[in-house]
């Protein structure tokens, strides 16, 4: 065996003996799916979320209500803001979670113009230290909805 590959294998069992660094590593190998009815199912190959770790990654929900299965593309931005967020928060509480947990997320607009309306919805649910966030607008979403919001949460 080479010298330099000598020394980088070392260097490799030497990180793994550091303390946290072996745990840290295989939580974050750890991929479990996360799912609830009271949330609206997947509606194509994939999964409402991803624990990986101690981060839960949560696909974009959109204004469909979990218990009828009806999608509210008809209602305004600001029914389909709150029905958006109940969704995520749903998803979060199926891993003992909140929207307190939440680090980031995206907010997709069908309309701009409908940013400051989403905006104060969204405030509602992230009242102290909100999370990063993204917004962009988009020209269509999923069942011509006005807004979809995906996240990232950490526990």
């Amino acid at each position: 065996m080479s010298r330099k590959i000598q020394v980088v294998a070392a260097a490799f069992w030497c990180a793994l003996a550091l303390p946290g660094w072996a745990a840290e590593t295989a939580d974050a190998t750890d991929r479990r799916v996360i799912s609830t009815s009271d949330a609206p199912e997947a509606i194509g190959p994939y999964s409402q979320a991803i624990r990986a770790g101690k981060t839960v990654y949560l696909s974009g929900q959109i204004a469909i209500d979990p218990k009828t299965k009806q999608v509210l593309a008809n209602d305004d931005i600001e029914t389909q803001t709150k029905l958006v967020l109940d969704n995520l928060q749903a998803v979060l509480k199926a891993d003992g979670m909140d929207m307190g947990h939440v680090v980031s997320t995206t907010v997709f607009l069908k309309d701009l113009n409908n940013f400051a309306t989403m905006n104060a919805v969204y405030a509602r649910y992230f009242k102290t230290n909100p999370p990063a966030r993204a917004t962009v607008e988009v020209a269509r979403l999923p069942r011509d909805v006005q807004v979809e919001i995906s996240a990232i949460a950490v526990k």
